[in-house]
This record gives C-alpha cells, sequence and structure tokens, in this order.
C-alpha cells in the first residue's frame, strides 16, 4: 500500500479542540468526528500544506503554530500524518470541507481515529514535560 503524507492541525483555544464531523462523501473516513487536515500536495512541504488545507477547509491562516508529532493512520490507504498545534489564526472558522467543525473539551474530545487521539496524548504528554513548548 503506498504511503500518503497528510497534515492535520489541532486548533486549541480555552482548552478545547476543533473537530469535525467528517462528510459521508469523503473518500477516507467517511462520518468521523476526527482532527480536521488533508493530503500533501507534490512539491509542498508540512508547513505548506498546513496553510494550504486550513484557507480551504476552514478560510483561517495559522498566525502561531508549532509541530506536534508524525503518526500512521491505516485507513483505505496508509496516511503518515504531520500533527500540528495551532494557538492562534486569522479569519473566522467556517467549516468548507467538512459537514460540520466545531469545539469539543481537549480532554474528553472522543475521536474516532486512533491516530488523533494519540496526537491529543502526545500534546499532553509535551505539555507536562516541556510546558512552554507551545509558548510563541
Amino acid at each position: 500500500m503506498t504511503e500518503h503524507a497528510c497534515v492535520s492541525f489541532m486548533l486549541i483555544k480555552d482548552g478545547e479542540i476543533l473537530v469535525e464531523q467528517r462528510s459521508m462523501t469523503k473518500e477516507h473516513d467517511a462520518g468521523l468526528i476526527a482532527i480536521p487536515g488533508g493530503h500533501m500536495e507534490p512539491g509542498e512541504n508540512p508547513e505548506q500544506t498546513l496553510i494550504r488545507e486550513m484557507a480551504e477547509e476552514l478560510e483561517v491562516t495559522p498566525t502561531d503554530y508549532r509541530y506536534l508529532c508524525t503518526l500512521y493512520h491505516l485507513t483505505t490507504e496508509t496516511q503518515k500524518i504531520h500533527y500540528y498545534v495551532i494557538n492562534s489564526w486569522e479569519g473566522t472558522i467556517s467549516a468548507q470541507e467538512a459537514d460540520e467543525v466545531y469545539w469539543r473539551e481537549l480532554s474528553t474530545a472522543n475521536l474516532d481515529i486512533g491516530s488523533d487521539r494519540s496526537a491529543v496524548n502526545e500534546y499532553f504528554r509535551v505539555i507536562k514535560t516541556q510546558p512552554d513548548f507551545f509558548v510563541a
């Protein structure tokens, strides 16, 4: 199975994370509750993908972000997902590709995708060991 590079973005605000209800028409993970993200295009690096995908999916631009980790997600394809934590952004969040986006308590987000749950756990692990890591 071919590996596909992806980027997911964890928008975090006041102890909550923005999640999406994926569209039932999506090729991968249709209908699931997930951290928003998308596939890297040929020639893009992860940060370029982050900025493009946030604009396409949410109509916002990140202004303060940090790389968190890279995890694999096995769906109908093998996805190598680069996770970023977004502490601030410009624009008003608007779901463009998902059925819905909404805020959930970070500690109880109940995400459907295992790698997303692992990324949230990694966020808490890094915050406990390096609390200044996410401070701009």
